[in-house]
Parts: C-alpha cells; sequence; structure tokens
C-alpha cells in the first residue's frame, strides 16, 4: 500500500505525500471503507452474541486474582453487564475478542479468542497483567 521508494534520494517527503496517490477523494473513500468496515458486524461474530462469565488471573501476586466478571456481547459488540464496570470492544467473525474493562481509574485491556462456548486470552494493565477464561452463561 505504501511505496516509500526514492524518498530518501529525493529529500522532499512532503511532494511525495501531496501526489495524487493522497488525493482528497481517495482518502475519503479509504476513511469510508475503513468506517464501514468498522460499523459492519459479520453475521458469524453475532454468533458470539449473549452473556459471558470471565474469570480473570494475574501473574503477579501483588495484584488481585480470581476475579469474576460478566459481560454481553450484542451484534458483536462487548457490552457492560455490570454498573461498577465498564466493557467496551467487539468480537470478529472468527472469534477473535478485543476488550477493554473500566473500573473508576483503573483499566485493562485484553484479548483472545472465543468459541461457541468458552474462550481465552490475555490481559494487560497498568501494573498488572495476566490470562482470562470465558464461559458462556
Amino acid at each position: 500500500m505504501w511505496d516509500f521508494v526514492g524518498i530518501g534520494t529525493k529529500g522532499n517527503v512532503m511532494n511525495y505525500f501531496s501526489k495524487s496517490y493522497f488525493s482528497k477523494t481517495t482518502v475519503a473513500i479509504r476513511i469510508l471503507m475503513l468506517v464501514g468496515a468498522s460499523i459492519a458486524t459479520p453475521a458469524a461474530a453475532a454468533g458470539f452474541d449473549g452473556q459471558w462469565n470471565v474469570q480473570i488471573a494475574s501473574t503477579n501476586v501483588a495484584c488481585p486474582n480470581g476475579t469474576s466478571v460478566s459481560i454481553g456481547i450484542n451484534n458483536g459488540k462487548v457490552e457492560s453487564s455490570n454498573a461498577m464496570m465498564t466493557a467496551s470492544g467487539h468480537v470478529a467473525d472468527a472469534g477473535i475478542i478485543n476488550v477493554t474493562l473500566t473500573s473508576g481509574i483503573k483499566r485493562a485491556v485484553g484479548s483472545g479468542h472465543l468459541s461457541a462456548t468458552a474462550g481465552s486470552g490475555t490481559w494487560h494493565g497498568a501494573l498488572c497483567s495476566g490470562t482470562w477464561t470465558a464461559q458462556r452463561i
């Protein structure tokens, strides 16, 4: 997609980026395609919809371990099931999940894979990290 051959020898990077390859129309079309791809949820991703119980384990003994949270997935989008925590993220059609959990000023980012009834992955926060497992409720 990016062709940077010759930039170092020509010395004028700005001229390269002002070529017709980056015309306003081309940029607008690419942005619309990216937005459309992020909004459209494949039917297969909706196959993971429902309530999930997630067990969180930490690899650091100084961090809490064994916490359980409930999240919901609706049309491939991860949603909170608890007023104490905000969950956001998405599930791709192959079951790849990316999620962010927020509680007050604490934030953890996780990723992994879901099957029809279970899932697993890793997560990390500012000071802690670990693994998670999930079961469909």
